[in-house]
């Protein structure tokens, strides 16, 4: 069997990537380095008419964020090798193959201290990204070579003028439980914006109001 570990510990922590080649080899999986994706990091998808199971992975992720997409993209795999369409693709058979497969990542002391700990705590109840879970992400974030360039909502101050990816440009304002109260200055209306959205900040805002 082909031995993918040299490939994959360009993406993932050395150590892991036996295991990974190891999971490839044993389900025939299709596994694939993606280009850079706004709406997702990773992606399963089923064998359908004669095809294998096909994973993805976002190319650019730092290390450990490479690794988790990684597990939570192979707990799809399982959870379908024993349910096939019969649960839900985040449900409780999904979550249980989650922590199952994370398990001896955890035990080999791939992460640093505060990513395990960050995962220990977003294990408890998985999410469908791990981009949902604030504390995670805000951990992960810190790994990843371009954070310096980042802003997201939550680092910016009040009142700040920025824009989505999509271009679309807004005024940050107050706090509403766990997300911002942002208007768009386009339409003059109203959203709530997830903290850890990633953002371009404009100082100009004059030229922005024209």
């Amino acid at each position: 069997m082909p031995d993918f570990s040299k490939q994959l510990s360009q993406y993932m922590p050395e150590v892991a990537a036996p295991i990974i080649s190891a999971w490839i080899n044993d389900t025939g999986c299709q596994f694939r380095i993606s280009r850079s994706r706004r709406t997702k990091l990773g992606d399963y998808t089923a064998p359908f008419r004669g095809a294998p199971h096909k994973i993805s992975v976002n190319h650019d992720l730092n290390p450990y964020a490479f690794l988790i997409t990684t597990i939570h993209e192979f707990a799809h795999l399982q959870t379908w090798q024993q349910h096939k369409h019969q649960v839900k693709p985040h449900g409780t058979e999904w979550k249980g193959h989650y922590k199952q497969l994370m398990a001896p990542f955890l035990q080999l002391d791939v992460f640093p201290s505060d990513i395990r700990q960050a995962i220990v705590q977003y294990m408890e109840n998985p999410a469908a990204s791990s981009c949902t879970d604030i504390y995670l992400y805000r951990t992960l974030r810190k790994y990843d070579h371009n954070t310096a360039e980042q802003w997201t909502i939550e680092s910016i101050p009040t009142n700040s003028i920025f824009a989505l990816e999509n271009g679309r440009v807004f005024q940050k304002r107050e706090k509403l439980r766990k997300r911002y109260k942002c208007v768009e200055l386009s339409t003059d209306r109203t959203y709530l914006i997830h903290p850890i959205a990633v953002v371009s900040l404009i100082k100009d805002a004059d030229v922005i109001k024209k």
